[in-house]
């Protein structure tokens, strides 16, 4: 159960969204440039302040402490009274949301929603009763049944019971309808138990356990270190200093680093229960909408009124980070929450078979109509040209009575005919992928033991479309990786060290006497005492605990254990890898860092700090150390790292780029580090520079930027780290092998594009074979342009067309578009990998230049896109959803940014089984690890794909050889509509009793191969891609066979009667019941065999439904031909027992007829698994006979090729690795003494 509530809405809420500004987009500072130029003189009275509704009236802020300070607040405020002016003037619940902080009395008065929450399909019964009737009805099956069973009650006009078709689309509708609402009442569960959770709201002077559901607009909640924030709620004091917190938002945006988030200064003083219980003011707030990154209100204090604006704005689904506690007054509850505004109904997803399904019932429904009417055409023939009523039945037939019969025959022989399309095949399509569902959920293989999460089916009716999957669009944090960032290695002094040294690089002495390897972390303390080079060491070290933007906070219970609270995960890593190392950082001050190093204290002055940024990639700081001297140091990408080197800084370059590579190829994240001392005279004239920087107006941040390239030369190259970005358990072999069954991988992530190339290097979404298309444009025509020419160079020399499947008569008859792209098209090229930004995805995904960027991406084996939005994740999906012709796409994530392209593919996969991770709530199918995937789809998707095609087949298959020996019959009755069978023993019973027990052997336990085979041959799984086993030429072959097999009955029998089988044992001569009894039974058997024929697998059940079923009717008709009649009902049956039973012919029909009949079958199969067999044919003796896999092993070779393909790699695009916010570090750092004691709320 995850620990996060909110749901995502499918990609449609998305698309109404206006302009919205992730993360990684810089927003718009205004709205009002005029305003807030006013605002910026002391002196400026905006003259429209007087009809401002929100009461903003001009107030100027003089003690506010800064420049930018005021700038915030004037766009703020600017950005606010722009909006609210233009306005109509109406009601204030009409224009804005009013709050009174501590006076629910007030509040109330307002009526706002309360918070509880609901993500269930069906929110009570008054809903529940018209959607599902829509669902199912939409179903053109329950549609044909429901039309034949209102015309079957009229009087005269049916020929069986009245009640034979609504009485069983009644139990159909009913068993679908149970199944919902066990699935439903799951969800609804989740939902209680999100709403039952507990958190700390004001009552009176203490804050007291609150349930999250009786939370209301305008309580004061405390939330703690770890804890989600139970509705959209205003910042207003924090354990840290300036009212300042850390949140982290990956389960809305998807982004890693932990983001800040700080309440204004007016209330960062309110940090006792008492005070907070003091605080009184109004708060006007815009009204709730769907816009995740942009809020605009105000907060009326006594003395004053101060905007707010995001800073202060905390979405419910975000989690509190490396912050004590929090203090924050609710604004928007329940489904007025921003995320929960984004939120849409989950939506009616159709899988691939359906669809053909609903086709083919169609084209069933047009068979049906034809055989009505050609043999109403007979009945109007006979009885305007033949004599049969005028002298047999004595009957008066004019020509005109009998064109007024013409279309109540064509109706009664639509009733005589309905069973053609199957009844019973929805409800059994739905009992099997139930059944198919619960065997995922009980899949010890899929249990995940550390968090006791098992594989979930919450939509059990899309099972059978894992197996046809084209596409995988996979989010990366939580989902490829654990978002755990470890210090795994370091090259120092040209040395290579590892926490854990593999057997393979022990040290040793190679061919040359040279001491070659790694030595681990206890040789690096000892070396840095003892070694020539222990300096170096010592300054590596050092750099790690000093250089980064790093707050320490000491446990008080236990001030030896250290929590750092970092903006990115690299960063801590680095910092917990010098505390490995020996240099323990412990305490910072505004101006200085104090550490630990091998057991003496240590104090740094920090002097300056030069910020990362992606244009730098690299950060540096100034520092005066113990000793008095001004050192340099840096850390940074290795490209922009060693271009700065000094001369005398080159001593360790060739060995230090030599681990490189080796890091490289082992997909860590690599930095270099180095350092030069500063002189006094020198840094005096730098600081000048750079205080003139830090004061420009204009490009502040390119100043800076140059100020520090001014000081960053003369390096002296220390060595290099190696973090590892921590995989989830199995996802390297994971994504391998779905390659290998032809799926595309696209991954979706908001971490910054060269982390998610080396992350794709390292679980093998990228090879070293793979060649890399960057696509990172600055406008729409540059994007078009590079794809349009990168598109070219790709089809260029290889002869080919846009890969697109020419369409059929039938589509063009029925008005299909074209298709734009074939999933199946064959394109021999080198592997290609794609990676584009998010900027330059807004531009691609532009109506002229989408096509151009899909059909570009279909022809790559894989396809990255960083940096990416909620919204741009749905559209990329839909993209390939409406746009490549037949292709299945799943999405899998973990958050609730990942909830819409969950939802707008096929199929959505949600993590399961971590804090806070939502996804699972929204998806399809919840799994708690990626790894999970491989067996979810290549071993139960191909066996669901595979028995729900048998399944379906099958149940055409046996009611069209059934109720087409009613067409045979009807040419031998002069198309006068009598049945050849009695209703309730034989036609109603057919699906329910008698013939339900085959497809759902097929459906439930036959397995066309093994899972290990399975497993083992993956490219196997694209006979479900291709739609091998169902397709429209299968089903027209079934159907012939069916005709085949049904005139095959009719006629063997026909004729045995004829030849001496007429007279029963009684004397009787044999009537139509008696002989509908025997072909009845025959059909029975002829079915059974051809169930035995096409099952691949014999468990139990399946000796159960095939002979069972045979036996039961001999064993129970007999019975019921006795009861039926005596107590009234099928009284056609009366005394026909024993002349059938006791007929000798019927036992010999019986048993050779269905003989002849699949002899055919039988025949074809010997002929194509000997002569032409498939793929799955010859895998099948494999299992069969346990034949070994002699294929050549080439391990070795492909891991050298490997490594100088890697090598080459880094040589052409070396990326750095080092995930840091942008901008804000610097100054927050000058802020925190973490000598003086937090307060504690």
């Amino acid at each position: 159960m995850s620990d996060v509530d909110l749901q995502q809405g499918e990609a449609q809420a998305w698309d109404q969204l206006p302009h919205q500004y992730p993360a990684h987009h810089q927003q718009p500072q205004s709205r009002n440039p005029d305003f807030v130029a006013s605002m910026q003189d002391a002196d400026a009275q905006p003259s429209k302040m007087t009809s401002d509704p929100m009461g903003t009236s001009a107030t100027t802020e003089p003690e506010l402490a800064s420049h930018g300070t005021l700038t915030r607040a004037a766009t703020a405020l600017g950005n606010f009274v722009s909006s609210t002016l233009d306005r109509t003037p109406s009601s204030q619940e009409g224009n804005e949301r009013i709050i009174h902080v501590n006076d629910p009395i007030k509040n109330s008065q307002f009526k706002y929603i309360h918070n509880m929450i609901s993500t269930a399909k069906y929110r009570n019964v008054v809903v529940f009763l018209p959607k599902f009737l829509f669902e199912q009805f939409s179903r053109y099956a329950n549609l044909f049944f429901l039309f034949t069973g209102i015309i079957q009650l009229i009087p005269d006009l049916s020929p069986t019971s009245k009640w034979g078709t609504l009485i069983p689309l009644g139990l159909v509708m009913v068993a679908s309808a149970i199944k919902e609402i066990v699935e439903d009442v799951k969800r609804h569960r989740q939902d209680s138990d999100v709403n039952a959770r507990f958190t700390k709201t004001l009552h009176g002077s203490e804050f007291v356990p609150k349930r999250w559901r009786d939370i209301v607009v305008g309580d004061i909640v405390r939330v703690e270190n770890s804890g989600f924030f139970p509705a959209d709620l205003i910042l207003l004091s924090s354990s840290e200093p300036d009212a300042l917190c850390y949140i982290e938002t990956s389960n809305l945006d998807g982004e890693t680093n932990l983001k800040i988030r700080q309440g204004l200064p007016e209330t960062a003083d309110i940090l006792t229960p008492a005070a907070v219980a003091r605080l009184h003011g109004v708060i006007r707030s815009e009204l709730p909408n769907n816009s995740l990154y942009t809020f605009e209100g105000m907060l009326k204090l006594p003395a004053k009124t101060i905007p707010l604006d995001p800073m202060q704005l905390l979405l419910r689904g975000a989690q509190l980070r490396n912050t004590q506690w929090v203090y924050a007054v609710v604004v928007f509850t329940g489904h007025e929450t921003k995320l929960m505004r984004n939120a849409t109904a989950a939506p009616i997803k159709r899988t691939k078979v359906e669809r053909m399904v609903n086709s083919q019932i169609i084209f069933l429904f047009v068979i049906l109509v034809i055989m009505a009417i050609m043999c109403s055409v007979g009945a109007l023939w006979r009885q305007l040209n033949e004599s049969f009523e005028t002298q047999i039945l004595i009957l008066t037939v004019t020509q005109a009575s009998a064109w007024i019969n013409f279309p109540k025959n064509i109706l009664t022989y639509i009733i005589l005919f309905n069973n053609l399309i199957p009844l019973s095949l929805i409800v059994t399509m739905e009992a099997v992928k139930f059944v198919l569902g619960g065997l995922i959920n009980t899949d010890l293989d899929m249990y995940h033991e550390e968090s006791d999460t098992h594989a979930v089916a919450r939509t059990s009716s899309l099972v059978e479309e894992l197996g046809q999957v084209d596409y995988i669009f996979s989010d990366k944090t939580g989902t490829l990786t654990m978002n755990i960032m470890e210090f795994k290695m370091a090259s120092i002094a040209g040395i290579p060290y590892a926490d854990v040294v593999p057997d393979d690089k022990r040290p040793r002495l190679d061919e040359k006497g040279i001491e070659v390897g790694y030595y681990n972390f206890g040789q690096l303390k000892e070396n840095k005492k003892t070694h020539q080079n222990g300096h170096v060491i010592r300054d590596f070290v050092t750099l790690l605990a000093v250089c980064h933007t790093v707050i320490p906070e000491k446990n008080e219970t236990d001030p030896s254990n250290i929590i750092y609270q970092a903006s990115s995960p690299d960063e801590a890593a680095l910092v917990k890898g010098a505390q490995q190392l020996g240099a323990t950082f412990h305490t910072r001050r505004p101006k200085t860092v104090t550490i630990t190093h091998d057991g003496y204290e240590e104090e740094y002055e920090i002097m300056n700090v030069n910020e990362f940024n992606s244009t730098r990639k690299r950060m540096s700081i100034l520092c005066r150390a113990p000793n008095g001297v001004i050192k340099l140091y840096i850390k940074g990408a290795d490209t922009v790292i060693l271009e700065r080197l000094g001369a005398d800084g080159k001593e360790f370059v060739d060995s230090t780029f030599v681990h490189l590579e080796d890091y490289a190829t082992e997909g860590l994240r690599t930095l270099c580090l180095a350092y030069r001392d500063v002189s006094e005279e020198e840094y005096r004239q730098w600081a000048a520079i750079y205080a003139k920087a830090a004061t420009t107006i204009n490009n502040r941040q390119t100043e800076l930027d140059n100020a520090a390239e001014l000081i960053e030369k003369d390096l002296i190259l220390l060595g290099a780290t190696a973090i590892e970005d921590k995989l989830q358990d199995g996802v390297p072999d994971t994504i391998h092998t779905l390659a290998q069954a032809g799926i595309k991988l696209w991954v979706l992530t908001g971490d910054r594009q060269e982390t998610a190339i080396n992350i794709g290097y390292s679980c093998k979404l990228l090879t070293a074979e793979s060649s890399l298309i960057v696509c990172n444009e600055e406008t729409h025509f540059e994007t078009k342009d590079f794809l349009e020419r990168r598109l070219l160079s790709v089809r260029g020399g290889l002869g080919m067309g846009t890969p697109a499947r020419r369409m059929g008569f039938f589509e063009r008859m029925l008005g299909k578009k074209a298709p734009r792209f074939d999933k199946d098209a064959e394109v021999d090229l080198e592997p290609l990998a794609l990676i584009i930004d998010g900027r330059t995805l807004d531009f691609a995904l532009e109506d002229d230049i989408k096509l151009t960027f899909l059909e570009l991406a279909t022809l790559c084996k894989s396809v990255i896109c960083c940096r990416v939005s909620p919204l741009q994740k749905a559209l990329v999906v839909k993209l390939v959803r409406k746009n490549v012709e037949g292709s299945v796409t799943l999405a899998i994530g973990d958050g609730a940014n990942d909830v819409g392209m969950i939802q707008a593919a096929h199929v959505g996969v949600g993590i399961s089984g971590q804090e806070g991770l939502q996804a699972a709530r929204s998806a399809d199918f919840a799994i708690a690890q990626f790894r999970f995937l491989r067996k979810l789809l290549l071993i139960h998707g191909s066996w669901a794909y595979a028995r729900m095609s048998k399944l379906i087949l099958y149940s055409y298959y046996k009611n069209i050889t059934l109720y087409l020996i009613q067409l045979w019959f009807a040419l031998d009755n002069g198309f006068s509509g009598q049945t050849l069978f009695e209703t309730w023993s034989s036609l109603s019973s057919y699906n329910v009793l008698w013939a339900v027990g085959q497809p759902i052997a097929l459906g439930i336990f036959d397995q066309y191969l093994s899972a290990r085979m399975l497993d083992r041959y993956p490219a196997i799984y694209n006979l479900g891609q291709r739609s091998v086993f169902y397709n429209h030429r299968v089903f027209f072959c079934w159907i012939l066979n069916s005709f085949f097999h049904s005139a095959m009955i009719y006629y063997l029998w026909r004729t045995a009667i004829r030849s001496g089988g007429s007279v029963m044992t009684d004397g009787r001569v044999t009537d139509n019941w008696s002989v509908g009894e025997m072909v009845y039974a025959t059909d029975l058997v002829v079915i059974g065999i051809k169930a035995a024929l096409v099952a691949d697998i014999w468990v139990r059940f399946t000796y159960a439904a095939v002979i069972g079923s045979v036996l039961l009717f001999i064993v129970v008709f007999p019975i019921y031909a006795i009861i039926g009649p005596a107590i009234g009902i099928s009284t056609e049956l009366f005394g026909l027992d024993r002349p059938i039973f006791g007929n000798p012919i019927f036992w010999f029909g019986i048993l050779l007829f269905p003989i002849a009949a699949n002899l055919r079958d039988f025949t074809w199969k010997y002929a194509k698994r000997t002569y032409r067999p498939a793929s799955y044919h010859i895998i099948q003796e494999v299992q069969k006979y346990n034949i070994p896999d002699y294929r050549p092993r080439m391990e070795w070779f492909r891991k050298a090729v490997h490594k100088v393909r890697m090598i080459q790699r880094l040589k052409l695009t070396r990326g750095f690795a080092f995930s840091q916010n942008e901008s804000g570090q610097a100054n927050l750092i000058r802020k925190y003494d973490t000598t003086q004691r937090k307060p504690q709320g």
